[in-house]
């Protein structure tokens, strides 16, 4: 029963840490409880199989509690992620165990520190990527704890968070064995400086930091449209209309870039014909008694052919010699009336593409299509597009679930991107912290990369977000309106858009070593 209570202490304090709800705190104390299973039946030498259902119920109701609201746009999504990401969890903790079995503690907490690292780093890259709990995203609420993000990413955040949970487990081992006071202490005290000093770090950082750059009028609009009952059922040109209603009392002069969400216009938009769209129709239309305003907004696109030879993995199929190709865009449109298209390159699992098509298709037909209120693979192009003004000002368009990748975004960065716009449609989740989470990690990307961030959400929760991270003008979820506000560009790089996800490429090398290493070689005492 005690092994029981402590898995389910591990899921609650989790979950407890976890934004927007949480108090990042607690995630510096939520791996040790789980710990001290895995390491009483390893002091007992009960089965492996232990260990993974004890892990299993823990990380369970963490991802329940955090993600439940997946629920709201796809009961099957919500259950894969849950069930998934659950179970790689606990073959890290599993994995974790026949280590630690032979090995000393020093060796067997460095791998779990780094293996964990590696799984997060996975989720990043192959096609079931769900990296929404990755420890490092914690924090997005309490950005002042964080400012050395801009050296690290959230990996440095991750390895924080094990790094104390490893100290406080270690120290109550050695009570447990001597029984004294002054083993407390020094487990306080050590604690404490691991997780204080972080933070004096972050908060001088913070305190030093100036904006520079160029100053820039944005309009962000959030147009409210419900994804389930209007967004599909509507017509580009009552859009164009709402639009245009939205920013007819704050269009000026002054403005320089009017931001509309993701997939603002979805009317059946043909990549071929975009030059003659109601979107680039209206947008030039909206624009053309202001010459230094510019429009990027989100638009639903497809292209549509006969030629077998132009089929990739990603292209649908209407019937023989018929199909097409399904985009999920932003476009920009200058003050001169030229343009240009970005497609989406992260693509949500099962909503916007079948990942493994090769291999899961034959077993599993076609249900991971039609989630979540789209019945298509969407096509994606490779490098990160950056829309650039006359007078040389870039700005990186996002859009949705891309703003969760931090090595990712640092690509726009590269790619001489001033600052970055969000267009998102966090919609399909209701209510719920998934809409919250989302916004929340974008103040991440503010971080890492230095960059402001303006954020049009469909529904909310639209943001203007500065180069700290702090969010200085936002809508609420569920209602019509606009920001209008300022922010600044900015040229500098920071280590971590030139280094990357250097930390966790750095922990994977260390667990292979010690896994090879701890296989190899004889146990030693611990």
């Amino acid at each position: 029963m005690k092994n029981l209570f402590f898995a389910i202490l591990s899921g609650l304090v989790l979950a407890i840490g976890w934004p927007t709800y949480g108090f990042p705190l607690f995630l510096f104390f939520g791996f040790s409880p789980l710990l001290l299973v895995e390491h009483s039946i390893r002091e007992e030498k009960r089965s492996g199989l232990m260990v993974f259902a004890y892990s299993f119920f823990a990380f369970f109701i963490w991802n329940m509690i955090t993600t439940w609201w997946i629920y709201n746009s796809t009961a099957f999504g919500m259950w894969f992620a849950e069930i998934a990401n659950t179970l790689l969890m606990s073959l890290v903790f599993v994995i974790y165990h026949m280590v630690a079995k032979r090995t000393t503690f020093t060796n067997a907490s460095l791998f779990l520190i780094c293996l964990w690292l590696g799984f997060e780093y996975m989720h990043l890259q192959w096609e079931f990527s769900w990296p929404w709990l990755t420890l490092g995203n914690g924090f997005a609420t309490y950005t002042s704890w964080i400012q050395w993000y801009e050296y690290t990413g959230t990996f440095g955040g991750s390895l924080w968070v094990w790094i104390v949970n490893i100290s406080l487990f270690k120290g109550i081992l050695r009570y447990k064995r001597y029984q004294e006071t002054k083993v407390l202490k020094r487990i306080a005290i050590f604690n404490i400086a691991y997780i204080i000093i972080p933070i004096l770090i972050s908060l001088i950082l913070l305190n030093t930091y100036t904006e520079t750059g160029k100053k820039q009028e944005v309009l962000i609009l959030q147009p409210n449209i419900n994804p389930y009952t209007e967004k599909y059922n509507t017509t580009d040109a009552r859009i164009g209309e709402l639009i245009t209603t939205l920013v007819q009392d704050t269009l000026s002069s002054s403005v320089d870039f009017i931001i509309a969400p993701e997939t603002v216009y979805a009317d059946n938009n043909k990549l071929s014909n975009f030059e003659y769209s109601i979107a680039k129709r209206t947008s030039r239309r909206l624009i053309s008694n202001y010459p230094t305003t510019h429009i990027i907004a989100g638009i639903s696109m497809y292209d549509r052919f006969t030629d077998p030879e132009r089929v990739h993995e990603q292209t649908n199929q209407f019937g023989p010699n018929d199909f097409y190709d399904d985009y999920n865009s932003a476009f920009f449109v200058r003050p001169d009336g030229s343009s240009e298209l970005y497609h989406k390159t992260k693509l949500v699992v099962g909503v916007e593409n079948f990942p493994y098509q090769s291999v899961l298709k034959p077993i599993l037909g076609d249900a991971m299509i039609d989630l979540g209120g789209t019945v298509a693979k969407k096509t994606t192009q490779e490098n990160r597009e950056v829309f650039f003004t006359r007078d040389s000002v870039g700005v990186g368009p996002i859009i949705c679930y891309e703003s969760v990748y931090g090595e990712f975004v640092t690509g726009y960065v590269r790619n001489k991107a001033g600052f970055l716009a969000i267009i998102t449609n966090d919609a399909w989740w209701g209510a719920t912290q998934g809409h919250q989470q989302h916004l929340a990690y974008a103040r991440l990307r503010a971080i890492e990369t230095r960059r402001s961030i303006a954020r049009s959400a469909n529904t909310g929760i639209s943001a203007l977000i500065d180069q700290t991270g702090t969010i200085t003008q936002h809508l609420s979820y569920n209602t019509q309106g606009v920001i209008k506000g300022h922010l600044f560009t900015n040229d500098a790089i920071t280590f971590y858009v030139r280094a990357g996800d250097y930390i966790a490429r750095i922990a994977i090398f260390i667990a292979i070593f010690i896994f090879l290493i701890t296989f190899t070689i004889r146990k030693k005492k611990l």
